[in-house]
């Protein structure tokens, strides 16, 4: 005859007492989840500055290859056409309006609708971008002229090494070293960009070179 046993029943309880408690332990309680929290906004304010500076070098860093990359248009028009060939401010004053390659057929050494032809023109950058130059760069009006065999002209015939400096004016005088751009434009032709923070000696805002 069967009997039923009362003695399986505690088994049972604590069995199922032990899944229960298994089960919880599988979440995360209110103190761990504010340790995450807390862990997580303290990266957050870290990273942040560090990408916003990278934000601003980037961008500043394009717009110089963008100015880079239409002097050496220039220079490359002059060689290829055996021609004088230029680059001046589209406002034919302020490098911050943009800026139009041109083949300079009255060699006058300043963009004339009437007589030059237009190679291509690049509107203007954000107001936060400063450009200033020197040299041919900063006279009146400013340009950076080449003649037939690449080398940068002035009006006086002579050669023309000259600096275009691009800074940030957005941001601190302590960041302005670091959101600052120059482009180079040796007596012999040869362009190159830098960062004066990384390269002081060679990367100053008067080229003699």
């Amino acid at each position: 005859m069967y009997r039923y046993c009362k003695c399986h029943k505690p088994k049972t309880l604590l069995a199922m007492t032990s899944i229960v408690s298994k089960t919880r332990d599988l979440g995360f309680t209110l103190i761990e989840l504010m340790v995450t929290v807390s862990i997580a906004a303290i990266l957050m304010m870290v990273a942040a500055p560090s990408f916003v500076s990278y934000q601003r070098n980037s961008e500043l860093s394009s717009i110089t290859n963008t100015l880079l990359s239409a002097i050496n248009a220039a220079r490359g028009e002059a060689m290829k056409r055996n021609m004088y060939a230029g680059i001046s401010p589209k406002d034919g004053s302020n490098w911050n309006s943009g800026w139009i390659v041109y083949i300079d057929r009255n060699i006058d050494h300043n963009f004339s609708t009437s007589d030059d032809e237009i190679v291509f023109e690049q509107s203007s950058p954000p107001s936060y971008i400063a450009i200033a130059g020197t040299g041919t760069a900063n006279e009146s009006p400013p340009y950076v002229s080449y003649n037939g065999s690449g080398y940068p002209r002035n009006t006086s015939g002579g050669f023309g090494a000259l600096t275009i400096s691009l800074t940030r004016n957005d941001v601190s005088a302590a960041e302005a070293a670091e959101q600052t751009r120059r482009i180079i434009v040796a007596a012999s032709g040869r362009t190159r960009s830098c960062k004066p923070s990384l390269d002081p000696a060679t990367c100053k805002a008067s080229a003699t070179e």
